[in-house]
Formats: C-alpha cells, structure tokens, sequence
C-alpha cells in the first residue's frame, strides 16, 4: 500500500489565487492504479483565519498553523504583498512554523513569490533557488546569500524547492509527482488538468526584454523556417543568411527573443518533433530520428534519455493508447 502524502499550503495575505488552488488542483490530481489519492491537500493560515486573496475573494481555512507540524510537502504560494515582498522580513509565527516543519523532516516548496517567505525564513541561506523573474532583482536585494537563478522554472534541491512565477508552478507540482511516483503517474495528472507533462527551456524566454528597433528584422520568420527543415536542418550560418544577419547578431538576437541559443532552440524543436511523431504516428523508430533530424534511432535514444530519461519505445507506450 502506497502511504498517501500530506500536504499543507500556507496562505497569507495577498495570496496569488492561482498559486493556491495549484496544489489541490495538481497533486490531487494524481491516483495510483486502483484510483487511490497519492496526496491529500488541506490549506491552512496563521491562526486559521480568513486572509485576502488577489482575485478578490477571501480564503476560509479550516486549519491554523498547526497544520504544519503533520504535513510531509509544505507549499507556499506566492503573494502580491506584505512584509515578504516589501521589506524581506516574515512574521515571527509563519517563520518558526515553517522552520519547525523543516527541522521535522518536510519538504519545502514554494510557488512564485513564495519563495521571499522561504528567504525571510532563513531556509534558502546558500541554497539554490528561483522565483518570478520580475521579482529577481528585488529578491537579491534582501537576500544576497540565495543562489538565485531566475532563468529556470523550478529548482529542486532536495528537501527545499522553489519554483518560478504562476504557471511554474503546475510544472513543479508535476515534477514533484513524477520524482515521487514516476513518470506515467504524473503524466496521467498533466492530462488530467490539460496541461503538457512538462515544458522545456526556463523562464528566461518569458522575460521581457525589449527587443532592439528593426521592425521584421527579427528571428521569427527564420524560426518558422527551420521548423520547416528539422529533417535536414540547416548550419547557424545558413539561419544567419536567411535572417540577413551576420552570425554574431542573429545568435544575440535569437537568445534575446528566444531565451536559448540556436543551437538549443533548434535540439528542442528537434525533440519535440520526434516526440509528436512517436505520439501521434506508427512510425519506426528510425524513421522517426530521420524525420526529426536526428538522423540516427541510436541520436534520437540518446536525446529522450538525456531530456526525459525514457527509451522512444517506452515513451510511445506512455502516451499512446490514452482516452480522450
């Protein structure tokens, strides 16, 4: 018998709507084989009172803090004010609970803003972690001994995770139930919410820069056009002459719209094609890898392995075959 999870989400003040009803929504998802829940999601607040919420609603918790010295998985979601977010600090109460559950041996996990609780706590002190990408700056203001990364979507070190802003995370919760039960349990609760059971790249190609002045002289249409061409994709040389660009532009420039290097960009794309094919088609194998570029079954195994940890045959078993 598979021992259910406990999980606690802490709200506060200003909770994000979204990062609250995540946990519930993704983890409770999840069923082992014979339908059972894997985790058992309850929110709590300090003093198990009613606080704000920032799509206008008040949250109503039927636990107090409390509620953190029994859960396994303690989830912090993230807020959009309060003295986390304005000053560095947490108050007294939220930060003994929280540091309490730590000692005892529970996870620690923060959506979004969440994370500048965990920080304030004193459980990141030369940690890696991550948070919205708008808030970055601000973080390392008030804590400078974090490891932050801000370009990824989720950090997991173990008995403390983070993840990025809002839609991040579904892709830690997911995470979080593939690390604990695999990967067929978690992609049975990505398709359950409708979400894809994982995202590639960070959030840096989220991140709003603004592009320099050129009007059409970006990388898009490039993009599409190598999207074209995955079987036989082109040389960074030929992608720069086609975006009439010199190599060095047009690698700054693809890195500023994308995120990711061409080169990085182009084995994503490559991977993605050959997971669709594998999805969606009775191809073999090999005709897979060459239709995706990858030329070769034993490249395109290598790939899989290396992204996902899956053989091409054992990832078409997972994906093929499921209801609608």
């Amino acid at each position: 018998m598979i021992r259910t999870t406990t999980v606690a989400v802490l709200a506060v003040d200003s909770v994000v709507a979204l990062d609250l009803g995540t946990p519930a929504q993704v983890l409770g998802t999840a069923r082992d084989t014979d339908g059972r829940p894997l985790y058992t999601v309850d929110v709590c607040t300090p003093g198990g009172r009613p606080v704000r919420s920032t799509a206008g609603f008040q949250v109503l918790p039927e636990h107090g803090l409390d509620l953190l010295d029994r859960a396994d998985l303690v989830v912090v979601p993230g807020v959009h004010a309060g003295p986390a977010l304005t000053e560095g600090v947490v108050e007294p109460e939220i930060r003994d609970a929280l540091r309490r559950a730590h000692d005892r041996g529970s996870r620690i996990m923060s959506i979004c803003t969440g994370s500048f609780l965990l920080a304030a706590a004193g459980l990141l002190d030369g940690r890696p972690a991550t948070t919205h990408w708008a808030y970055a700056d601000r973080f390392r203001r008030f804590h400078p001994r974090v490891r932050l990364d801000p370009d990824v979507l989720f950090v997991d070190d173990g008995d403390v995770l983070s993840s990025a802003g809002v839609a991040a995370g579904l892709d830690l919760c997911l995470h979080v139930i593939r690390a604990d039960h695999g990967s067929e349990v978690a992609n049975r609760a990505a398709r359950s919410c409708v979400v894809p059971p994982w995202r590639e790249g960070g959030q840096a190609q989220y991140i709003d820069r603004p592009l320099p002045p050129g009007g059409d002289a970006g990388t898009a249409r490039t993009r599409e056009w190598i999207q074209q061409r995955l079987h036989e994709p082109p040389t960074l040389a030929q992608m720069a002459a086609h975006a009439s660009m010199s190599v060095r532009t047009f690698t700054r420039r693809f890195r500023e719209e994308t995120g990711l290097s061409p080169a990085q960009w182009l084995l994503r794309q490559r991977t993605d094609h050959a997971r669709l094919l594998l999805e969606t088609t009775d191809l073999g194998v090999d005709q897979v890898a060459r239709r995706s570029g990858f030329g070769t079954a034993a490249a395109l195994r290598q790939q899989l392995h290396q992204r996902i940890g899956v053989a091409p045959t054992a990832y078409r078993r997972t994906f093929r075959g499921v209801p609608a």
